[in-house]
């Protein structure tokens, strides 16, 4: 039996390929430029220099669990401002204490750390783990585009932070605001702007991505879930996988028409890695041992379950969504360790609780952000360290670590760091609650 404190908010948190947005130098979204958490920079570190990696800027931000997107020479992010800031009376996962703010989207200079421009608007919040948005801002075709904490959804002018068009999610769908908030990481597909909504036939909408307007809406659920829109192409067909609390569906991306759905309820609601593809094999799990394997149809878009998990097996993430690298599937565990698994199979080949926990057994809910480059891994995990390490079938092996940020959120009984990072510019791009810092990571 899961203890209720065990449960965390999702999308920190959180959580397939989708269209490309921009050269593989920026960060404009969650997981990166196809939202698989591949870094193709060059040029860069072997192992940290002596006395750790060079910091170019930290600036001062308000909290939040969103991690932050580079484009260019720009870096959005956003945070929640409010006056009660003591984490560790707050953050209790059975409660959504009452708070009064200003949630904020910041564009900062990608080079000095200067606040280029902010938008912000009164906020009212009523969910666990209140200290920020959960959304890492989709940067596309000169817009940017943002989901609060409690469904305000916006697109801004990526240049000059002026509003093109707004969205009041709850009030429109008449969704109500799920207990972690809205997590699911927007997605640019096209000319679509994909968004986790939630309310009768609406867990999925897709807006135009310049007007705003609906172009569809689609799939009904008791609960939206918080796993974020994840574009994939099987069965000679694009599919956009749409993952609620009961069960995971492949739809048409462009009309939102189901093509398939597999029930797959994680424990508490908390379906909240994007769905990984390998070959013809998807999976998907979350707390509670809950996952499944699925085999995709080659001539059509379809899927049918090859097996399902068992708890001692596969990974069951929580806050991270694992990385596919050939024949293995690498991820954080809700236990806090650091597995290897056979994709097919499920089949845990090794595990190790050393870059989230220092080699600790880690605390329920341990985390670390995974982000494949070359041949290495660069690891950021809660307690603030970005560690580098290859992971291959034989294991891992720690190649180096230093600590960039200091953990300012909390989650019983430690504090932590629950945010991805961006990796752009040959940099690292990594928030907390009270700061945002720029690190070099060039030779």
């Amino acid at each position: 039996m899961i203890r209720p404190w065990h449960r965390v908010v999702p999308a920190l948190l959180v959580l397939g390929a989708c269209v490309s947005l921009a050269p593989a130098a920026d960060w404009p979204q969650w997981m990166g430029p196809t939202r698989d958490g591949v870094w193709t920079e060059t040029g860069l570190i072997d192992k940290f220099p002596a006395g750790g990696p060079k910091v170019l800027w930290r600036t001062p931000i308000a909290g939040g669990f969103a991690g932050p997107a580079v484009v260019g020479d720009r870096v959005y992010v956003t945070d929640y401002v409010t006056p009660d800031t003591d984490y560790k009376k707050l953050n209790n996962p059975s409660t959504r204490p009452p708070l009064d703010g200003k949630e904020r989207v910041l564009c900062l200079d990608a080079t000095s750390g200067k606040v280029l421009w902010k938008h912000e608007y009164d906020c009212h919040y009523e969910v666990s783990y209140p200290c920020g948005p959960r959304c890492t801002p989709t940067v596309a075709d000169g817009k940017v585009y943002t989901l609060g904490s409690e469904g305000d959804l916006f697109c801004l002018d990526a240049a000059k932070g002026t509003v093109v068009w707004s969205k009041a999610l709850k009030k429109e769908y008449n969704a109500a605001t799920p207990i972690w908030g809205f997590c699911g990481h927007p997605l640019v597909d096209g000319k679509k702007l994909i968004c986790l909504v939630g309310g009768k036939d609406s867990v999925a909408v897709a807006f135009d991505k310049d007007t705003g307007k609906e172009l569809w809406r689609a799939v009904s659920a008791k609960e939206p879930g918080y796993a974020p829109p994840t574009i994939i192409t099987a069965g000679g067909t694009r599919q956009l996988l749409i993952w609620d609390a009961e069960k995971l569906n492949g739809l048409d991306p462009e009309t939102g028409k189901v093509y398939w759905s597999v029930p797959l309820a994680a424990s508490y609601d908390m379906s909240i890695m994007a769905p990984r593809k390998g070959g013809d094999f998807l999976y998907a799990g979350g707390i509670g041992g809950k996952g499944k394997l699925l085999k995709l149809a080659k001539d059509k878009p379809a899927a049918e379950e090859v097996w399902t998990g068992k708890g001692t097996t596969a990974i069951y993430p929580i806050n991270s969504t694992p990385i596919v690298d050939g024949e293995m599937m690498y991820g954080v565990d809700q236990d806090g360790a650091l597995r290897g698994v056979k994709f097919a199979t499920g089949e845990r080949v090794w595990e190790t609780f050393a870059p989230v926990a220092g080699g600790d057994r880690a605390s329920n809910n341990g985390t670390a952000f995974l982000v494949k480059n070359g041949d290495r891994y660069w690891l950021f995990n809660e307690r603030g360290e970005l560690v580098v390490a290859k992971l291959t079938p034989k294991g891992y092996e720690e190649i180096d670590k230093a600590k960039i940020l200091e953990p300012t959120g909390y989650s019983r009984p430690r504090d932590v760091v629950w945010s991805h990072p961006a990796f752009a510019n040959q940099c690292v791009y990594a928030r907390n609650d009270k700061e945002i810092v720029c690190v070099s990571l060039a030779k």
